[in-house]
């Protein structure tokens, strides 16, 4: 299979940790792998090849590019002679995924990991959501199958007339998130030189759609909580404003064995967003036995259940406060969350979600081998026996 992304190496986000948790896989279970990426990442990873893109930077994101599709990329493909194509989170790069797939006649698989209509909203651009949404859907119907997160987000997906669309589980590296002592150096780090105040740890990107001003009411005026802010991106600046002259500390981001020991130092994990298709740092954090303090939607109903963490309503300050105030006042509470939350994860490990990616790819090579071709795809022609 060849797989386009948007994002890749160096970048972190949950995409990227969710393609170099699968590319192993992939690997280890025999299969023929080439990732078309943007450049600046590795020209290999875990044996699988990369090959790299050129892009801009996008405006509200710096740190990301937009690539345009290239001529390059059908040269690539024509050499490799994929059986199936994997668009991964499409937006403009995808495109070429798209045109491709029609050109070699091979099938298209496409995963939706972000809600791009809904941070729209977010960046002062409402007016942009319907138009979004025709873009998105206009790009996944012309995929064999979609792929998302969640069956939330799958519903959301229907909803908006989204076709042939599956859940592809979540999983987490469970060798390397993993309960391990606390470290008293990165616990004075995490809390500004203060470890004796209870440590609330968020780990993401700094982002106008991870809604962190929410968590402004656990630390203004309150010096027996600290929040430590692992991660980076375009709203620091504007967040270390808004919480300067508290006890923050907005450590930058952290990886490898560091971010494992800052999920295993803290008190508990906080989770403000309501926009997630999921949110692969809640299984890190349980993974690691750390409890969950995170806001209520339907991605963290379905990972969090009562024995992993609290969730309190996003529109209520009271409702986040008066979670954190039982996790630090209620008897032997954090230690039995801490248990739910490396049980619960203990079961999510990569292997079975790759094995279901699988399943999906013999599923839309079955649908093009009964006579669905891409171009018939592509064209909008989506026949009769299921498409």
């Amino acid at each position: 299979m060849a797989i386009f992304t948007e994002t890749f190496l160096p970048s972190t986000d949950g995409v990227v940790t969710r393609l170099l948790a699968t590319l192993p896989e992939l690997g280890r279970l025999g299969h023929d792998v080439l990732v078309l990426a943007p450049d600046g990442g590795p020209a290999e990873y875990a044996g699988i090849r990369v090959e790299g893109f050129p892009g801009k930077p996008f405006f509200l994101y710096p740190d990301k590019r937009v690539i345009w599709p290239r001529v390059r990329a059908l040269d690539l493909l024509r050499e490799f002679q994929p059986d199936l194509i994997h668009t991964v989170n499409p937006v403009v790069f995808g495109l070429g995924a798209i045109l491709a797939s029609r050109r070699i006649n091979v099938p298209l698989v496409a995963s939706y990991h972000t809600h791009f209509p809904h941070f729209a909203e977010v960046y002062g651009y409402r007016w942009m959501t319907g138009p979004i949404w025709a873009y998105m859907r206009f790009l996944h119907n012309r995929a064999v199958l979609n792929l998302c997160t969640s069956e939330s987000a799958r519903q959301d997906l229907v909803r908006h007339g989204f076709r042939r669309v599956r859940v592809w589980d979540h999983g987490v590296d469970l060798e390397r998130f993993r309960p391990k002592p606390r470290n008293a150096e990165m616990r004075r780090r995490l809390s500004g030189g203060a470890p004796e105040r209870t440590v609330l740890l968020y780990v993401g990107r700094l982002a106008p759609e991870k809604q962190i001003e929410r968590l402004l009411p656990l630390v203004h005026g309150n010096p027996e909580v600290t929040l430590a802010f692992v991660g980076d991106g375009p709203c620091r600046p504007r967040l270390e404003r808004l919480f300067a002259d508290t006890p923050t500390a907005f450590v930058g981001y952290l990886q490898g064995e560091d971010l494992i020991s800052a999920y295993t130092s803290a008190d508990a994990f906080v989770f403000p967003s309501t926009m997630e298709t999921l949110g692969l740092v809640l299984l890190e954090a349980m993974a690691c036995g750390l409890p969950v303090i995170a806001a209520r939607s339907e991605p963290t109903l379905y990972l969090v259940g009562e024995d992993a963490g609290l969730l309190y309503d996003a529109d209520d300050p009271a409702s986040l406060e008066a979670a954190v105030h039982r996790l630090r006042d209620e008897q032997g509470l954090r230690s039995r969350l801490a248990d739910g939350s490396r049980r619960a994860s203990a079961r999510r490990g990569w292997e079975a979600p790759t094995r279901q990616l699988l399943g999906y790819y013999r599923e839309a090579l079955r649908y093009a081998a009964a006579g669905m071709d891409a171009r018939q795809l592509v064209s909008g022609d989506t026949g009769a026996g299921g498409f």
